[in-house]
Formats: C-alpha cells, structure tokens, sequence
C-alpha cells in the first residue's frame, strides 16, 4: 500500500496548484496549498509537513528559500523543487542545500508520483530510525541512571531484581558515582514507590542529635523536647529509608540500628514502650567497611544485616559511559538554560575522555553544566572546559622535598619522570597518542620522538 503523508505545496501558478492539490488528494495524501514563498516559510512555521513541493521561480522568496527555511526550521521534512526553466547550476544548487529531487516542467502524473513516493518513504525511515534512536537510549537508562557499558548493564539487572524485595541493600561507590540514584531507583521500581523515599546523610548530623534524628522523641525526653516528635524512620513507614554515609555512624546508635533492623520496631528518646515499623532499609558508603570491620569501627553483625544484597557502583573512569552522559547533559543543561549547544568539538571530547574524574558522575555534570553556560557556540570547545587544559593540582608535578644525603642521577631522575609521565598519558587515553600528546601540552611529533628516545614506540 502506497505510503500517505502530510504535503504542502508552494506554487504561484493557479493550474499548476490547482492540478498538484487535485492529483495528491486523490491519491490520500493531506494537502495544503499556498501561492508564495513568504505563506509557505509561515506554514512551515506553524506546521510540520512530511513533503514539501515548491516553485523555485517565485517573487520575492523564491524556491530555493523556501527549502533552506524548511530545512532549518523542520530538519525532517523533504522538499522537491519543480520548475519550467532548469538548469544544472540550479539543480546542483538545490540538492546541495537539502533537496530531495528536482523536477522540469512538464512532468507526467506517473512521475511525479513516484518521486512523491520515495520521498515520503525515506522521510517515514528517517522518522523510525529517530525512535529506534530513542527506544536505544532507553535501553542504556534506568530511571535517572544512565549508562551502556557491561558494568552499568548488570548493575541494571540487579537493581530490577531486588527492585520487587523488602530485603536490606548496601550500595557502594565512590563519591559522586549516584549512589542515591541507585536507591531512589530501587524504591521508584518497587512496590513501595508509591510511598515515601527518606534520604538522611548520616555524616551531616551531629553524633549527639542523631539518635532523635531516626527514631523521634517524647515530650520531656531532654532539655527543649516540648512536644513529641516523629523520627526519620516513622516518615519513611510504609516506604524507604536511605541511609547515606553509614560508615560515619558511631558504636552507640549501629546498636540501635541493629535492633532496629532485627525487630522492626523503633523506641524514640524517651519512650517507654516500642512502636511496629514497616521500612526498607537502603544503605550506602564511599568507605571500605569491610575494613572499617576489621579495625572494630563499624559493628559486623551490623554490617552482614545491611550487606544481605550489596550493590558496586563502577567509578566513571572504568565505564564506557563518559559520551552518552555528555549527550545527557547537555540536553538537560540546554533546555535548563534555553541554550542550543548541541554537542562538543573533537578537542573538547579528547579532554574530556581522557580525564580521570575523581568526582565521577557529577564532576561529569557540574563540568557539562558550566560549560553549557560559557560557551558562546553551539558546540562546546576546549576553552569552554579551563580546569581541563591543566592538571589538577594533586597531579602538578612538585620539586624534591631536599636533594638525597648522598646525591643523585639529576639526568636520570629527570628521564625517569619523563617516561613515566609518558605512560601515565598513553594509559589514560587508552594508547591514543595524539589525545596523550595534548595532554602533555606538547606536539604528536615530539610526542614520539620521546616515545623513541625511551624505547617506548611500541607502548
């Protein structure tokens, strides 16, 4: 069956207007007509159209200004150029500015159909290949979690799994890799999502008040409880409670937490009696509490409690992630900011792969967000990413704290340092050495003659 589409013609002769309206109606197709370039750009304005037909012989705007309109404005619609006097300058002129095909008057009925036709086929592929796009990207989110590399995948299948469980979670991560994404995401996909999601950063509240903090308190419990108060733990009933920075709870109240998680029951400062609590327990660290165990810091029986499902989140460093979360931000930060910035130069992309991202996703995103507010283009270039052009501070190279009792080497100890920031770079960009090059600030050919120099060539 013949594809139908949405069709506007733009022509100033009646007949011919007329004639097109007629033959495209007939054959199914929407139409709408107009008789000048300027109507035509003011339809285009208003409407999408899947085809577009145009004079290019018009006063004023002519067809070749309808269709550089058209395609800037509506990027996905085709257009045809028909006209009685062509020539190969007009013709070439019209496919390199976007045309779909260019037709000479007179044509057959037969002809121009099938012209019709395969545009309206390539504008319906193009279309399917946008949500083929979109249906991917899908595939690479979860939630607010975005990622597509094999770490990032499996973490989404685990998150999916204990989604539907009231089992305790620990998530594990370095700063900033979204840890609490990973628990609003297992609260969102749960049966709880409905109900409340309570983040408290255990590390943000002094050790004297935190015991109140989870589990509330009565009147005349201490000095200023005028009233009796509900805890973090009471809002989160029914839901889940997200326990951020466990590793800085003190001895005292991981007792408390422990019987907590044991019985289900809380007991505010003060109370006599316990209270029946229904909550889900997600925890996270940036710590390695395994150690923090073994060195009597951290409670073990707490610890297996929390630990019955643990979840690691990969650093950025070791995902495959840093160009997709770029295309994120930048759509987010654009539409935030009403900007058009729509990608970033190669040299600004070699930056921002090869760095190592000790604040992981959102150093990513406070980096893609001033940007986006610096750069004057549509594309995001080096000068945009300052912080980039540089080494951060802990890696800036410092001289000897004093020269050895017994001296040294002083040409061997500077060759040494040089080779291995030689493949400290290569290792970073994983052996590209043009974006390693760029990072020492020096040329690819004085990039690789020290690479000889040091029998590196094949590093």
């Amino acid at each position: 069956m013949p594809l139908t589409g949405s069709i506007l013609v733009v022509e100033d002769q009646r007949s011919m207007r007329e004639f097109l309206e007629i033959l495209l109606r007939r054959n199914q197709h929407q139409v709408a007509v107009v008789e000048n370039g300027a109507d035509a750009c003011a339809r285009l304005d208003e409407s999408e159209f899947d085809l577009v037909i145009t004079d290019l012989r018009m006063p004023e705007i002519d067809g070749l200004g309808v269709l550089e309109h058209a395609k800037r404005v509506r990027p996905g619609t085709e257009v045809i150029v028909v006209t009685a006097f062509a020539t190969a300058e007009t013709a070439i002129s019209a496919m390199k500015r976007g045309a779909y095909d260019y037709l000479t008057k007179p044509f057959k009925v037969d002809e121009i159909l099938v012209v019709v036709e395969r545009a309206l086929e390539k504008r319906a592929l193009v279309r399917d290949n946008l949500v083929l796009r979109e249906e991917l990207k899908g595939r690479f989110k979860l939630d607010r979690l975005i990622g597509r590399s094999p770490g990032m995948q499996q973490l989404f299948a685990l998150v999916q799994r204990v989604a539907t469980t009231r089992t305790s979670v620990l998530v594990l991560g370095e700063s900033g890799t979204g840890k609490e994404l990973v628990a609003r995401a297992i609260h969102s996909l749960g049966d709880r999502a409905t109900q409340p999601f309570v983040p408290v950063n255990c590390g943000a509240i002094p050790e004297s008040l935190i015991e109140s903090e989870l589990f509330g308190y009565v009147k005349g419990a201490f000095t200023g409880a005028a009233t009796d108060r509900d805890g973090l733990f009471a809002a989160a009933d029914g839901g889940t409670l997200f326990l951020d920075e466990i590793g800085e709870l003190g001895q005292p109240i991981q007792v408390k937490l422990l019987r907590t998680l044991q019985e289900r029951t809380i007991k505010p400062v003060g109370a006599v009696s316990e209270r029946e609590i229904d909550v889900r327990i997600v925890a996270a660290s940036n710590r390695h509490l395994e150690e923090d165990v073994k060195a009597g810091r951290f409670r073990s029986d707490l610890f297996y409690r929390l630990n019955v499902i643990p979840i690691q989140i990969p650093p950025l460093r070791e995902r495959e992630d840093i160009p997709l979360l770029i295309e994120h931000f930048l759509r987010r930060f654009s539409a935030e900011m009403g900007r058009t910035v729509r990608g970033v130069t190669p040299e600004a992309m070699t930056l921002l792969r090869a760095y190592r991202y000790p604040g992981n996703v959102r150093e990513l995103e406070n980096l893609i967000e001033r940007a986006v507010t610096l750069t004057a283009t549509d594309l995001v270039d080096s000068a945009a990413l300052p912080e980039l052009r540089r080494p951060p501070p802990s890696e800036e190279l410092s001289p000897l704290a004093s020269l050895p009792q017994g001296g040294l080497d002083l040409d061997a100890h500077i060759a040494g340092i040089e080779r291995g920031l030689l493949l400290e770079a290569l290792d970073r960009v994983g052996g590209n050495r043009t974006a390693a090059a760029e990072l020492l600030r020096i040329s690819l050919r004085s990039f690789r003659y020290r690479l000889a120099k040091f029998g590196l060539d094949s590093a």
